[in-house]
């Protein structure tokens, strides 16, 4: 089912960088979850209205709002398509992370006004009416639900959207919320129990948690969180497939909204190559990852000596050292200038966040280290903070 309305809806699927084609995506999300909610609300509220049961009625409203979140989502997916302007020259694309937000706080309201009823629902003593057709329709729920968490994750993952990711979490925790609801009324009809209300609360429970998580998915790519390691891999790969280029470094992705991606890196190229060769090289790579990725991206060119044996001799030999400190360090731009009476190694050094030592005690044990070496060395660090991928 999902293959086909995706085949029916979205041209050109597969290409998931493109704006457009993403656009469509969140439009075909969108529109499932509208027409699906809104049926589901309109069963259940006359089901709710029937038995007396607050907690049908409860589920029903929750499904409404995600009726409401669907509208957003269209609605945010549409705005992020809008194209740069003078006043946002990197797109508009964070409208779909904002949308998310916004569906965040309607399922957290919706969650506050339902646990309030659901409280009332405890301190009054009206009974719920068990019928065979309340038990169908809320079935018919789970199925429906659970049949849209499968939906809504499939096109999440594929797109890495964190909207559509919430929204399966959501429906996900829908079904377990009308499985709550159902329990309820069949408990209140064998043994004449009224556990309506409290089963109210655990809905609103519920729904408030799936709104908090949602919020959460959607802050942190607005926060500025850490790229994806799989598109950091495949970003490193690709420049390196030219052997011209001796590595990379000092690689910072700057995330615009999905589909609008900056990116930024060093590149070593070997120092006594020609200027203009080296720079036809840093333009042919520039332009083969804009294309493959549809992202912006700027290489700045770092010269590397790689002929030069006491350089490269001593660059393993640091290395060393840096490796029996910790396997999590790295280090890059290394090079020497030679005096009279000293020699300054330099280079960078790229700590991880949260690394078991201090800055400064780690740039000292390497200095002791190199020092014992030869007491004319003289290291000078730069450090670099870095992200590492468990």
């Amino acid at each position: 089912m999902t293959g086909l309305l995706i085949r029916l809806f979205v041209k050109n699927s597969e290409d998931i960088r493109n704006p457009d084609v993403r656009k469509d995506y969140g439009t075909l999300s969108g529109g499932v979850g509208i027409v699906c909610n809104i049926l589901l609300f309109v069963f259940k509220v006359i089901t709710g209205i029937v038995s007396s049961s607050i907690s049908v009625i409860a589920d029903a409203f929750n499904n409404l709002s995600d009726a409401a979140s669907s509208i957003i989502t269209i609605i945010g997916f549409k705005l992020a398509d809008k194209p740069a302007d003078n006043e946002h020259p990197y797109g508009h694309g964070r409208y779909e992370y904002l949308s998310g937000l916004l569906i965040a706080f309607l399922i957290v309201m919706t969650a506050v006004e339902l646990l309030k009823s659901s409280v009332d629902k405890i301190f009054s003593s009206s009974d719920v009416e068990f019928s065979a057709f309340s038990v169908i329709i809320l079935l018919l729920s789970i199925g429906v639900k659970l049949w849209m968490a499968v939906f809504n994750k499939k096109i999440g993952r594929k797109l890495n959207a964190s909207a559509m990711l919430a929204t399966a979490a959501d429906s996900l925790s829908d079904c377990i919320a009308t499985g709550a609801v159902l329990i309820s009324l069949i408990v209140g009809y064998i043994f004449k129990i009224n556990i309506d209300g409290y089963t109210g609360v655990l809905v609103a429970l519920f729904v408030f948690k799936a709104g908090f998580e949602a919020a959460n998915d959607t802050l942190k790519p607005l926060l500025g969180q850490a790229p994806d390691p799989e598109f950091v891999k495949a970003l490193e790969d690709s420049v390196l497939e030219d052997n011209k280029i001796k590595g990379i470094h000092d690689m910072h992705i700057h995330d615009y909204g999905p589909g609008r991606v900056v990116v930024s890196l060093h590149a070593e190229i070997p120092a006594e190559m020609n200027v203009m060769e080296a720079h036809d090289i840093i333009d042919s790579t520039e332009d083969k990852i804009k294309k493959k990725y549809k992202c912006d991206i700027s290489i700045h060119m770092d010269p590397v000596e790689t002929e030069n044996e006491r350089v490269n001799e001593l660059k393993k030999t640091v290395g060393e050292i840096i490796n029996e400190i910790s396997p999590k360090l790295n280090f890059h731009d290394f090079r020497i200038t030679q005096g009279p009476m000293r020699t300054n190694i330099i280079f960078d050094i790229e700590i991880p966040f949260g690394f078991e030592m201090k800055d400064s005690d780690v740039i000292k044990e390497i200095s002791r280290r190199v020092k014992a070496l030869d007491e004319s060395y003289y290291v000078v660090i730069q450090v670099d903070k870095v992200v590492v991928n468990e």
